[in-house]
């Protein structure tokens, strides 16, 4: 499940203020697994799904190079746990994570640019190419996205909504029938989820941040406390529980999927993580793009793109871009990485290869159309606290300007 929290970027920052704030450096443990200085070694770093799904390819890369490939699977706090290590010179060749870490990470000189050919390039999802790229340069090998859509029980619900307020209709319709308990499963809790309110926060007006000259994100227009923002939270309160009571506290990350799959509303707005759950309820299903309100904005999610980097400070540097520029971009690797977690594949190929026994990657695909690469500039991690304390406050009824402006003031001073 994708969940955001500013926790791990100010976690990652401290532990690279000195050695005292993750350890003295003198104990290995504190950074994780240690990688081998060994000439002939190369050393992988990912979540434990990956790391089964790489072990067939990375023990044939090492055949043929004629080295010794470990991958050792970092559970919790991959980031952190990276950025300490790297800091402390035990970290691994290649780590494998989220390309919102880009900007974290490149701050810390923790991570170096990819040498991907032309060629190479032009077999990549441009969004996903787009999101690896900070500063005018690559600075890792995508290989899936995701992005959130609406994905609805067809039995209740068996045609799309076009409108939010066409989805509101529909799940009061259901309600009011007693065949739901729920108008909307999108996911808050008491702190709010940025992520998931994206979609319809740049429906009604709102941004976060500008954009640049070269096409990137401009940190300095900052746009939450903006018009379109104060407008964007107002929508947002409208839907919350002094309003619609279609956005509520009480459906949170825990417990969204699980509310969707138990029958208790009709609509769910998540990602392709979903789909394995609602598949094991037995429910029938459809995808399609989130919807945006009435005479607004297209409601833009989010894409998000799982992605090899080369550690800066890696033992084996050479090895390291080999394996990502020519092992990660091949076909065969994808598949396997999609079949170990179903996400569609940031390579054309792969993507083609995998949509004839997967129909719903080309739906997903279809509902982030117009998706937007999550900010990977290290303000982004300003932005999740203070935004999604403002989000669930407004659902709970608070007032939507002087909300914004407090969140706004937090997020400028924090920037700064």
């Amino acid at each position: 499940m994708r969940i955001r929290t500013a926790g791990v970027f100010a976690a990652s920052m401290l532990c690279l203020v000195g050695a005292a704030a993750c350890g003295d450096g003198k104990d290995d443990k504190a950074a994780g697994p240690k990688a081998s200085a060994a000439t002939g070694e190369l050393v992988i770093w990912a979540d434990d799904k990956r790391s089964a799904a790489l072990k067939p390819f990375a023990d044939k890369f090492g055949q043929e190079n004629g080295v010794t490939v470990k991958i050792q699977a970092i559970s919790k706090d991959q980031q952190t746990t990276f950025l300490t290590a790297s800091q402390q010179g035990s970290g691994p060749d290649v780590m494998v994570g989220a390309h919102d870490w880009i900007g974290n990470l490149v701050q810390n000189g923790a991570v170096d640019p990819v040498q991907l050919s032309d060629e190479q390039k032009s077999g990549i999802q441009p969004g996903a190419l787009k999101a690896v790229t900070f500063n005018s340069q690559t600075y890792g090998v995508p290989y899936a996205t995701e992005n959130l859509g609406l994905i609805r029980n067809t039995e209740l619900a068996p045609a799309a909504p076009a409108t939010i307020e066409d989805l509101v209709a529909t799940g009061k319709k259901l309600k009011a029938d007693k065949k739901v308990s729920e108008i909307l499963c999108l996911q808050s809790g008491q702190n709010g989820d940025a992520y998931h309110a994206y979609p319809l926060y740049a429906s009604a007006g709102g941004y976060l941040f500008g954009t640049a000259a070269d096409g990137g994100y401009d940190a300095k227009d900052l746009g939450v406390g903006k018009e379109g923002s104060i407008a964007a939270f107002e929508k947002l309160r409208a839907l919350g529980e002094k309003g619609d009571g279609a956005l509520k506290r009480s459906i949170s990350p825990d417990n969204a999927i699980a509310t969707f799959t138990g029958k208790k509303c009709a609509f769910l707005v998540s990602g392709p993580w979903a789909t394995a759950d609602v598949k094991k309820a037995g429910l029938k299903y459809d995808i399609s793009a989130v919807p945006g309100f009435k005479g607004g904005k297209e409601a833009t999610p989010f894409l998000g793109v799982q992605t090899f980097y080369v550690a800066s400070k890696g033992k084996n540097k050479a090895l390291a871009q080999e394996f990502v520029t020519n092992y990660v971009t091949t076909p065969e690797l994808a598949v396997a990485l999609y079949d170990a977690e179903p996400r569609p594949p940031a390579l054309t190929a792969a993507l083609e290869q995998v949509k004839a026994q997967d129909p719903d990657l080309a739906k997903w695909a279809e509902a982030g159309k117009n998706a937007i690469p999550l900010p990977a500039i290290p303000e982004m991690a300003a932005i999740w606290e203070p935004f999604g304390k403002a989000e669930a406050a407004v659902i709970g009824g608070a007032d939507a300007k002087t909300t914004v402006a407090a969140a706004a003031k937090t997020i400028s001073a924090q920037i700064k």
